[in-house]
């Protein structure tokens, strides 16, 4: 298999601050939707109740933090348009609730507690029709002691950050060498993706396609692969970009395959990220404390905020057309060689993985799972082996283009 293999390295982890929910919902999006109207925080006995409606089921984790006392609910990830405090909360034993995103990927609900309350209950149901999912969480009164001994985040791997490892340097490669690319199979582990009729889930279909595509691509002896996963585990947004890193990886594809549950779409689309959210990325990474691996070969950890976001985006500068040119290239070369491709294939979106800033990158959709004739292509090994040799022929041509353009500024 070459080097086709599973990456693994460090992770620098992003400031836990509550940040605003993002309203915009992103184009083509599978992110779980708030209900307001089956959302609500009660009173109940001697505790509360806790009900959230979500427009599907997600991975969920939930603990109690003290001073002052909250209820913390993280969820993968949740669009919380439409839900305000005020309509949310009634009773007094819940005073607050705020909620939004507080790293790339993962959303949160905090709740103080007007004294101390411990999880009695707490379950997700999801209706097998409509796939509308509705957890439930209920709290009953305790004491001081009690409640203070049992809070905390709970240690799992799936959801937990790992240590910061040292950061591996870019290996320096001859022009004539094979480029590394990190392909990165979209969700794993408790982070299924989109499904569809029959069980069939996102988070299998792109394992199984990137693993096809990196034995092509190393075979073809330009490319050399690794993965973000090569198994079924979760591996977070962010985990998945510093591994890049810290491969030294000369481009970044992520493999996705949507599901739409309001009006049609079909066909692979690529996509880049936004000039909106180039710009965010600069500055929320610039503000880190822990970020020796945001540009390959470069520790930023002793620079200021300034220095750093200013380095950030003259990488992103170089970087940014080399995105845009890769995602051309593979619109073409699936336009001519494969196909069928969406109506609009060319787009830019705010997704975290597309964030590294001195990595040409690029989220490809191969298909939505809500297609009928989507879901059928990615099945059919005869369509994705047509694809794949689409896909190099794409990446070949990038890499003919990219290598003479870099020549020219060198001169």
């Amino acid at each position: 298999m070459g080097r086709l293999k599973a990456v693994i390295g460090a992770l620098w982890l992003v400031g836990s601050g509550l940040l605003a929910a993002d309203a915009g919902a992103q184009d083509f999006s599978g992110l779980a939707r708030v209900n307001p109207e089956v959302s609500k925080v009660r009173d109940l006995g001697q505790g509360a109740e806790v009900k959230l409606g979500l427009s599907q089921g997600v991975p969920y984790r939930l603990f109690t933090l003290d001073a002052p006392r909250r209820l913390v609910l993280d969820f993968q990830e949740v669009d919380w348009s439409g839900l305000t405090a005020d309509d949310l909360l009634s009773g007094e034993r819940i005073t607050s609730a705020q909620f939004g995103t507080y790293v790339p990927g993962w959303s949160r609900m905090v709740l103080e507690l007007a004294g101390p309350m411990q999880v009695e209950t707490a379950a997700l149901e999801v209706d097998p029709v409509t796939a509308a999912a509705l957890l439930s969480v209920s709290l009953q009164r305790s004491d001081p002691e009690s409640f203070a001994n049992s809070v905390g985040a709970p240690q799992d791997a799936r959801w937990d950050l790992p240590a910061p490892q040292p950061l591996v340097r870019r290996r320096n490669r001859d022009e004539n060498a094979p480029l590394l690319v990190v392909l990165d199979p979209g969700h794993g582990g408790i982070d299924p993706g989109a499904k569809a009729a029959g069980g069939v889930e996102e988070k299998d279909l792109m394992l199984q396609f990137a693993l096809e595509l990196g034995e092509v691509l190393v075979r073809s002896g330009q490319f050399e692969v690794q993965v973000t996963r090569d198994g079924d585990y979760f591996v977070s947004l962010e985990r998945r970009t510093a591994l890049a890193h810290q491969a030294g990886a000369d481009l970044f594809i992520s493999l996705h395959a949507d599901s739409v549950t309001q009006g049609h779409a079909q066909g692979a689309t690529v996509y880049t990220l936004s000039q909106e959210a180039s710009d965010a990325a600069s500055a929320s990474l610039a503000e880190r404390h822990d970020r020796g691996d945001l540009l390959s070969g470069t520790d930023l950890s002793e620079t200021d905020d300034l220095v750093a976001g200013v380095m950030l985006d003259l990488a992103r500068q170089e970087t940014e057309p080399r995105s845009q040119a890769l995602a051309q290239a593979l619109v073409s070369g699936l336009k001519a060689h494969a196909g069928p491709v969406n109506r609009k294939p060319l787009r830019s979106a705010g997704f975290s993985v597309l964030k590294s800033a001195d990595i040409p990158s690029v989220l490809l959709e191969i298909g939505f799972l809500s297609s009928a004739r989507d879901l059928a292509n990615l099945q059919d090994v005869a369509w994705r082996r047509q694809t794949i040799a689409a896909i190099l022929k794409g990446l070949i041509a990038w890499r003919i283009s990219d290598e003479a353009q870099r020549s020219l500024v060198r001169q």
